[in-house]
């Protein structure tokens, strides 16, 4: 792959400055506290499409639970999924219990210190692989993400698509052929710029940027219009109905088929709208019945409830709740007894996982029974 030597020169001069910036002006996060092998890993999964600040509660707690890679291998599910509850791309965990249980057979528990066989590890890609084995080893390789390849694209005053796989894997390549001995710190220092400097969606923050007068896009006046990025495909929207059942002090959860979208994870009962006109009452009735949920004599108290939108990466979910208080339930739904739970609010809180999309009906919840007691 033929690299121009001017673009080489630009990135390789970037390395000094970077470092020396990183050095003072990191943020201070635990994972970097203390880059073990396994704590860069689970950091790394939990940080894709997942705000810093956000992952720090959830990193503590998981480690608190799951300390090492043999803990990871050996967890139920249950108690995976309740950990990662909020976080979303459910499949990043499972994957990473499928690789714990790799590196229990084949690695004697310990991940591998090379960059070859981390990435062949189920749910690692090159980036991670990169971060693992740069961060964790001290390997040259890169760790090329969205943020880097912001950073690197202005500098260079790239008009290359970062959308396509072609433009990470050349840039891959050429930061391979400048990588520097502290290869962790410098693929770090990129992570960084990129986050709190070099901004996406907006005006980078310029006058702050240790490489400002390397960077081509900035002397070009061009910085606010690269990368260039193609657009994605637009997401289609499901109107649905989330019934939020409760009878006495419990809540009917139901539990999701083990493949596809929130697999195997807890729900409010919902269905897809036909948005026909009707009375609550008979909607009510209408969707129970094709829930498969059975309320004796439909005694039932029923009510409008908060409305939510939640965007998953290829479809978006426009939800109405509706509030049923049932004085009793017979049956388990269609989908047999072990799909469905009548569960308390701390049974709720502390063992079921029920996804982020249906967070406002949680909240709602937690709230009543919260000024039930007292």
């Amino acid at each position: 792959m033929e690299i121009q030597s001017d673009v080489k020169k630009i990135y390789a001069d970037t390395v000094p400055y970077l470092l020396q910036w990183y050095d003072y002006n990191r943020r201070i996060l635990p994972w970097r506290e203390s880059p073990t092998p396994y704590h860069v890993w689970v950091s790394e999964i939990m940080l894709q499409q997942t705000r810093v600040e956000a992952v720090r509660g959830y990193y503590d707690r998981f480690l608190t639970c799951l300390p090492d890679v043999a803990a990871l291998a050996s967890a139920q599910e249950e108690v995976l999924l309740k950990l990662w509850e909020g976080l979303g791309y459910y499949n990043r965990v499972r994957n990473m219990q499928k690789a714990a249980r790799i590196l229990v057979e084949q690695y004697d528990g310990q991940m591998p210190a090379e960059y070859e066989k981390i990435r062949a590890l189920p749910g690692i890609g090159d980036y991670t692989a990169g971060a693992i084995a740069s961060i964790a080893f001290g390997l040259p390789y890169p760790a090329v993400d969205g943020n880097v390849l912001r950073v690197m694209s202005r500098i260079a005053c790239s008009e290359e698509d970062i959308a396509k796989e072609k433009t990470k894997q050349k840039l891959k390549h050429e930061l391979t052929l400048i990588m520097p001995e502290r290869s962790g710190d410098f693929n770090q220092s990129l992570m960084e710029l990129g986050a709190t400097v070099c901004l996406p969606n907006g005006r980078p923050l310029c006058d702050q940027c240790p490489v400002m007068h390397l960077c081509k896009a900035f002397h070009a006046g061009r910085e606010t219009e690269l990368p260039v990025k193609s657009g994605k495909k637009e997401r289609r929207v499901e109107k649905r109905v989330v019934y939020v059942i409760s009878c006495g002090e419990k809540i009917l959860l139901h539990r999701r088929e083990k493949k596809g979208l929130l697999a195997g994870l807890w729900e409010f009962p919902n269905v897809l709208t036909d948005e026909k006109e009707r009375d609550l009452q008979t909607r009510a009735e209408s969707d129970l019945e094709q829930l498969g949920i059975q309320l004796p004599g439909m005694k039932l108290t029923v009510r409008k409830s908060k409305k939510a939108k939640h965007i998953f990466s290829h479809v978006e979910w426009h939800m109405e709740g509706i509030r049923i208080e049932a004085q009793d339930f017979y049956g388990n739904g269609k989908d047999g007894q072990e799909e469905w739970a009548f569960v308390t609010v701390q049974e709720l809180q502390n063992i079921y996982p029920v996804p982020s999309a249906f967070e406002v009906f949680l909240k709602d919840v937690k709230e009543e029974k919260a000024i039930d007691e007292k």
